[in-house]
């Protein structure tokens, strides 16, 4: 029997090493050139409606809605294909591959991240992280809930969760206590939103960019 490694880094993805700012962005500024400002406003509302009752991102089941609201408007339905072809590895922040090379050295290390099944997955295929991380990719709806089944397909002794959102490093902390080390770089709008900020209890350790994920040594990361 393989001997269980003392630490498993598990990466989320969305503002923590893709920049996912930017791409909503293109695609308000790709709805706005090309459907115009109603459909950009139709979509986003439609959008942010899903997010709050499914708790997560989900661009093309924003879609399907938009779809049967505006069934005589064909046009949106040109809006999946920009998405599914979207250069997701121009996205990657500066340093996002060095810092999870650099987890290698010292355990496991796999994408623990929140999504749908078609978006999400297509975004960590073709951004090139599947393969940089040898296809060990969770996608959960609530990925919070599931670390029972994080243990089961990642065994460790000790676990690294770097993950740009502080509710979510404190929920696992609460669940995995000593067993974690959460580790919070401060990227993208939820980061730097200042009543997030001030309702959550900070990170173990706070960088300011994924990149400086390759300053820390073995002992930061150890519990």
């Amino acid at each position: 029997m393989a001997e269980m490694p003392d630490l498993c880094f598990l990466f989320d993805v969305d503002n923590t090493l893709i920049e996912n700012d930017r791409i909503t962005e293109d695609l308000s500024e790709y709805l706005t050139t090309t459907y115009g400002a109603y459909a950009h406003d139709c979509y986003w509302a439609i959008f942010e409606a899903l997010r709050r009752e499914l708790g997560y991102a989900d661009y093309l089941g924003a879609l399907e809605r938009y779809r049967v609201k505006y069934l005589h408007d064909p046009r949106i339905l040109r809006m999946a294909n920009w998405l599914i072809d979207y250069p997701f590895a121009n996205r990657l922040y500066p340093g996002a591959l060095d810092a999870v090379r650099h987890a290698a050295k010292w355990g496991t290390t796999a994408i623990l991240s929140d999504g749908d099944a078609v978006f999400q997955p297509r975004k960590v295929q073709r951004s090139g992280l599947s393969e940089e991380f040898g296809r060990r990719v969770l996608i959960y709806i609530h990925k919070e809930q599931e670390l029972d089944y994080v243990e089961k397909i990642f065994p460790a002794k000790h676990y690294v969760l770097i993950d740009d959102k502080l509710r979510i490093l404190d929920m696992v902390k609460k669940q995995w206590g000593a067993k974690v080390t959460t580790v919070f770089p401060r990227q993208g709008h939820y980061a730097h939103d200042p009543e997030i900020l001030a309702a959550y209890p900070p990170a173990d350790i706070a960088i300011d960019r994924i990149g400086a994920l390759t300053t820390l040594a073995h002992e930061a990361f150890a519990g």
